[in-house]
């Protein structure tokens, strides 16, 4: 292969926003725990002891919340477009990443208005690219990807001139 068919003419990652940070995180627990415990205590002292286990359990709750989202915010896409090929390469938060190539001279980049989703379309298959990301970023993603492979195909590869 040439050092033409070899150029990357796109190159992007996409991730999620990530969550707070985590002593962010532990501290807005922390806060939570002690506001709870607070109103633990004085339901007790009044004799509504049963409300305190769902107090509990309340903390509980947010702490799960607040591991999935940092589990979740590990997952990413990473996109690369040279004149030959375009690759997806995937890589959720757990489990087995996942690489998809297209050929750039056939692959259409769509972008619906109405449900805002970012789909890779050729011979039948489609893949749904960002949908962990906000409408405003997958519509610059698309228009970037649609500009990366007009480029990929207005150059012929070497030795198909």
């Amino acid at each position: 292969m040439s050092a033409v068919a070899d150029t990357v003419l796109f190159d992007a990652t996409l991730r999620p926003n990530p969550p707070m940070r985590p002593a962010v995180l532990k501290l807005v627990i922390a806060v939570v725990a002690i506001i709870n415990l607070s109103f633990g205590t004085y339901f007790v002292i009044r004799g509504a002891w049963p409300i305190t286990p769902f107090m509990g359990a309340d903390i509980a709750f947010l702490g799960w919340a607040f591991h999935a989202s940092v589990v979740a915010a590990r997952r990413r896409e990473e996109l690369r477009v040279t004149r030959s090929v375009l690759c997806v390469d995937r890589y959720p938060p757990r489990g087995t990443p996942v690489h998809i190539e297209f050929n750039p001279y056939w692959v259409r980049v769509e972008f619906e208005e109405n449900s805002k989703q970012l789909t890779l379309a050729s011979h039948g298959r489609r893949e749904q690219i960002g949908s962990f990301l906000p409408p405003g970023e997958r519509l610059t993603i698309a228009q970037a990807l649609r500009g990366a492979i007009r480029e990929a195909r207005s150059t012929p590869l070497a030795g198909k001139a």
